[in-house]
């Protein structure tokens, strides 16, 4: 019988807790606290206020100059997020996790200042849309049914459709669009063209809406892109089949200097050691009281330690993302470029599945919005300088500049890719195409 001797490495219970604290998400380390400090007494679960200088301030800076520049519905949500340092106190209220359109709307009404009768009609109005954020059912019959006033109904279906999102409570996709695009301040073909002309224009027959309107083709084209930035579902993002979970950004990123940093979110979970049981601890006299309380409070720091570490490997990951993703945080996704974790995890000196943990169900917000952290990684094509985002985004661009009257084929649009460093099938051309819902060459031809 032959003896070999091995050299194995295991973990201990604090390593583990490390790698378990460091995948949490924001929400599940707040509630893993939570639990923490009913088993062990010496937990005392603190909220700390945003530091007075600071990210958020900064933050809110750019955020602002950034919504100057967008629609009132933004701007609006901006008052929401304002007055709303702490989302997770708005959960089981209005306007938390489980807000339906009705609700959303119905919080619009209160701060309108509006009669009795009129508020009541106008949240009536909004219990009566579908998912899509459509009022379906005529008026008259909405009367002889609620035995409400038609005139009331009229003013109150026309008050619901300045609420925001813009477009909801429209009785068409016509209605809708056109509502989107007056809310916008957006006149001339565009507008004509929702108003009365969305067949042929599903039909892509560019060249005969010209000639209905007396406008030439690249007019019709350019209200195209314009009207492709509508949504024809404003209600959509309240339909949820469940609970819908809720987003919760780790990290901010800031331009500072000409340079995008990652930041930690300010006030994250946190807890400190109960100064009554340290003192006692160090005080008492009887051996089984201070075994105890060592073995408590040693596990406390356990955990300050896990969080610590998760919150600087977090950084650290997130910095190396966004130093290798800076032309998508000026650009946008079209500029987006293939990154593996093996990457990230070179740059940090870390394992690949220390970065893997590290990002799990972390959230980043940008000036572009929010964006889960493994939304930045990508393989991208063989050899190629793009990743899939960047790829469909370059795929939309190229159809939107073709000529309509010869539109590119597959095989044409996947040369133009590779001319771009972006060396991806036919096939995954045809696949993208149809994730972005456009047409092939010939239902994109003008007629």
């Amino acid at each position: 019988m032959e003896l070999l001797q091995k050299q194995v490495q295991q973990l201990d219970q604090r390593q583990i807790q490390r790698l378990e604290v460091l995948q949490m998400g924001a929400l599940e380390l707040r509630e893993y606290l939570q639990e923490l400090s009913q088993e062990n007494p010496v937990v005392d679960l603190t909220d700390p206020a945003p530091p007075a200088d600071t990210g958020r301030e900064d933050l809110q800076l750019q955020h602002l100059r950034w919504l100057a520049d967008n629609d009132r519905q933004n701007r609006y949500y901006q008052g929401l997020w304002e007055y709303e340092d702490d989302p997770i106190a708005r959960i089981g209220v209005g306007g938390g996790l489980e807000e339906t359109l009705p609700q959303f709307l119905s919080r619009q009404v209160d701060r309108m200042g509006l009669d009795g009768d009129t508020a009541r009609t106008v949240s009536f109005l909004a219990s009566c849309l579908d998912g899509d954020g459509y009022l379906r059912p005529p008026l008259d019959e909405l009367a002889a049914d609620s035995g409400i006033p038609l005139p009331l109904l009229e003013r109150g279906a026309a008050l619901l459709r300045t609420l925001e999102p813009a477009g909801v409570g429209a009785d068409s996709l016509s209605q809708c669009l056109a509502l989107q695009l007056e809310r916008a301040g957006v006149d001339g073909p565009a507008l004509a063209i929702v108003r009365d002309q969305l067949e042929p224009l599903a039909r892509c027959r560019y060249r005969f809406i010209a000639d209905r309107l007396g406008i030439p083709v690249d007019q019709v084209l350019s209200a195209l892109k314009t009207i492709r930035e509508l949504d024809p579902r404003p209600g959509a993002v309240f339909d949820q089949p469940g609970p819908a979970p809720y987003v919760y950004p780790d990290l901010f990123v800031v331009e500072e200097n000409g340079r995008f940093t990652a930041r930690a979110r300010a006030g994250e979970p946190a807890f400190q050691i109960n100064g009554y049981y340290k003192e006692l601890l160090a005080s008492s006299g009887q051996p089984e009281v201070k075994d105890y309380l060592r073995k408590k409070v040693q596990a406390a720091q356990d955990v300050l330690g896990a969080i610590a570490q998760r919150r600087d490997t977090l950084l650290r990951c997130a910095q190396a993302i966004v130093d290798r993703q800076e032309d998508f945080f000026r650009r946008g996704e079209q500029a987006l470029r293939p990154l593996r974790m093996a990457d990230v995890a070179d740059a940090v000196g870390i394992h690949e599945s220390t970065v893997s943990r590290a990002v799990r169900e972390k959230y980043l917000q940008c000036q572009r919005g929010v964006y889960p952290l493994g939304y930045f990684f990508s393989r991208g094509g063989a050899g190629g300088d793009m990743g899939g985002a960047a790829a469909k985004a370059a795929l939309r661009r190229l159809i939107d500049g073709e000529d309509k009257a010869h539109p590119l084929s597959d095989q044409k649009l996947c040369e133009a890719l590779a001319a771009e460093g972006c060396p991806i099938s036919r096939r995954t051309v045809a696949k993208y195409r149809d994730e972005l819902n456009l047409p092939g060459a010939s239902g994109r031809r003008a007629r």
